[in-house]
């Protein structure tokens, strides 16, 4: 059978005077190639004027599709039982609880887009966390919160979280010039 790893819906906000050159579905491209995404559905929408929302130029036929039933903006697919999510897991006396966006949190972010402003909506799978997901509920674990932290949430530690990637990559950097220096020839 097969699973999925976590799966992410990640909406980007752009303004009334974006310009779309394709940079932002580049860097998909480039994480997508190196085996840490996979990108699973790609969706733009417009509000103009008039408050309605309108969809931007499709990528392929058939894209935006499972997105826009995420949105409640197209019919739903059919039902599935979430078993393959893990909905209703228990974790020694753990509750399951709503990890993410909800049905309804979805369906708020298209009617949030003010006119002239436009969203991306990218779904995709992170198959670095694939395996790290696995173990986590082969030992009995199951999320709790996940999400991504603001800059203002990192405040409190930024400087030491700095420093600490800053050493992480001196080390780093001092083991590959040490590898390239045991690798010459003599």
């Amino acid at each position: 059978m097969t699973t999925l790893g976590p799966v992410q819906l990640v909406t980007l906000g752009f303004g009334p005077d974006t310009q779309f050159e394709g940079r932002v579905l580049e860097e998909l491209g480039v994480l997508e190639s190196s085996g840490q995404i996979r990108v699973l559905d790609v969706l733009f929408l417009q509000k103009d004027g008039e408050g309605d929302t309108v969809g931007l130029d499709s990528l392929a036929e058939g894209m935006g599709e499972m997105i826009e039933a995420l949105l409640g903006l197209a019919p739903r697919f059919e039902e599935a039982t979430g078993a393959e999510a893990g909905v209703g897991e228990e974790a020694d006396g753990l509750a399951p609880k709503d990890v993410g966006f909800t049905p309804d949190d979805l369906r708020c972010l298209t009617q949030e887009l003010l006119p002239g402003t436009a969203a991306g909506f990218v779904l995709l799978e992170h198959l670095w966390a694939k395996h790290l997901r696995e173990a986590v509920r082969e030992a009995g674990g199951l999320p709790l919160a996940e999400g991504f932290l603001t800059p203002e949430a990192l405040a409190p530690v930024a400087a030491e979280l700095l420093a600490t990637t800053q050493t992480v990559d001196d080390l780093t950097a001092a083991q590959e010039a040490a590898g390239r220096a045991h690798d010459r020839p003599l």
